[in-house]
């Protein structure tokens, strides 16, 4: 039998087995000879943290697979293990193909050069021939929009015009097998754009790809499968959706952490999240004439509406919805996280009923309604409620079409 046979699983491009590091926090540490001999009994004390606790999981060829977790989980000590920076304690890892490493943008640039040397200089760190580095230079300079700053000293550029040169050299590396930690958030909107549309290019290529990242929309969006790690060890690993919804569990519910600290694991996404203030009791679908429904007519307004009841007083809370289809694509984001003025002061007790509207250009499918009740802050949302796939309706329709929406439109012929 061949490889391409389709009875024969391929070689996984990543295997980590059982890993397992930590690293020794002193207290106090004698740096001198002429401290130990004025303190020759003071002796070092130190902590152990375990940064890694036996994790485990394999990474397919052409596979784009995220790493997730929150601050201290240990995400960054995975991929520098990986990366062969540090070696592991107990374990193993296992590497098939050329491996490119992007732990942090612009590590290797020297603010005395001008773009053109740090590009070229760069590039060769990264694995490139000094004739491929140079025949891709004008590429790197265009794809970072610097061509009026190529002979400018890096240490006159701005963090963002830096930041923007090192991912423009990051993506030219060609390598079979790449580890990358949080470089998806560089530049401005449109340059942000620029970087999204790479990744989707990378992955439409099928090199492998290892992605730490905090932003759960890039994970959804690019990765096939994730890992959640809290403290060392796997919480969850498995579809996208699953991990997100984990992710943000952690993050905002307290009892979540402390189930992950226990080791207590579970293998489905969690159907609520919160911490209890806020109850949504209701959701259901309404058609045009504002009657609950269990099926839409494509192209009639429709809404979607819950009731919450509040068990404490709540100042100027959030309420929002995403609607997913079949496939889990997300459709609508609705939420008044945006609009002015507050939603006010709830008293313990209240009761209302929020309602999103909108037009129905959904193509036919059964879509899921996840609504959520929310407090922001400058730590980010904080979930009073939020039920997972809470209420479901079919869109019907007798036009066929492939989109995920179906939009109206015009078809104009001019000869």
């Amino acid at each position: 039998m061949s490889w391409e046979d389709p009875g024969v699983q391929s070689i996984p491009a990543v295997v980590v087995d059982d890993a397992r590091k930590s690293f020794h926090l002193p207290h106090r540490e004698v740096h001198t000879l002429k401290e130990r001999v004025l303190h020759p009994l003071r002796r070092s004390s130190a902590d152990v943290l375990h940064a890694l606790k036996g994790v485990s999981f394999e990474v397919q060829r052409g596979e784009f697979f995220g790493i997730v977790g929150r601050n201290g989980s240990g995400k960054s000590t995975l991929l520098k293990c990986l990366a062969g920076i540090y070696g592991l304690d107990e374990g193993a890892m296992y590497v098939d193909g050329r491996l490119s490493t992007f732990i942090e943008l612009g590590v290797g640039f020297n603010p005395d050069l001008p773009a053109r040397d740090n590009v070229l200089l760069n590039a060769l760190m990264l694995g490139l021939s000094p004739r491929e580095a140079a025949r891709r230079f004008d590429e790197v300079i265009a794809f970072a929009e610097l061509e009026d700053f190529v002979d400018l000293k890096l240490k006159n550029y701005s963090s963002g015009m830096e930041v923007r040169l090192a991912f423009s050299v990051l993506i030219q590396v060609d390598a079979d097998i790449l580890l990358i930690d949080e470089v998806l958030a560089v530049g401005d909107a449109s340059f942000q754009q620029k970087c999204f549309d790479e990744f989707a290019r990378i992955r439409r290529s099928g090199r492998t790809v290892l992605l730490v990242t905090h932003d759960m929309g890039a994970v959804q969006r690019f990765c096939d499968r994730a890992i959640l790690l809290e403290h060392g060890e796997t919480v969850h690993l498995g579809d996208t959706d699953t991990v997100a919804a984990k992710y943000l569990e952690l993050n905002f519910s307290e009892r979540a952490r402390a189930d992950a600290a226990a080791g207590v694991r579970d293998e489905e996404a969690p159907e609520r999240q919160g911490d209890g203030r806020a109850e949504i009791l209701d959701g259901w679908f309404e058609d045009a004439d504002g009657a609950r429904t269990e099926a839409l007519p494509a192209g009639a307004r429709c809404a979607f509406a819950a009731r919450v009841r509040f068990h404490a007083e709540v100042r100027d809370p959030l309420f929002g919805l995403n609607l997913l289809n079949s496939r889990g694509d997300n459709l609508l984001s609705a939420s008044n996280l945006w609009s002015a003025p507050e939603s006010g002061t709830f008293a313990e007790g209240e009761e209302l009923v929020f309602r999103v509207g909108f037009e129905n250009i959904l193509s036919p499918d059964r879509y899921w309604a996840t609504p959520a009740v929310a407090r922001g802050g400058g730590a980010g949302l904080a979930w009073l409620d939020r039920r997972e796939r809470l209420a479901s309706v079919v869109v019907t329709g007798t036009r066929p079409t492939d989109a995920l929406v179906d939009m109206p439109y015009e078809l104009e012929l001019v000869r």
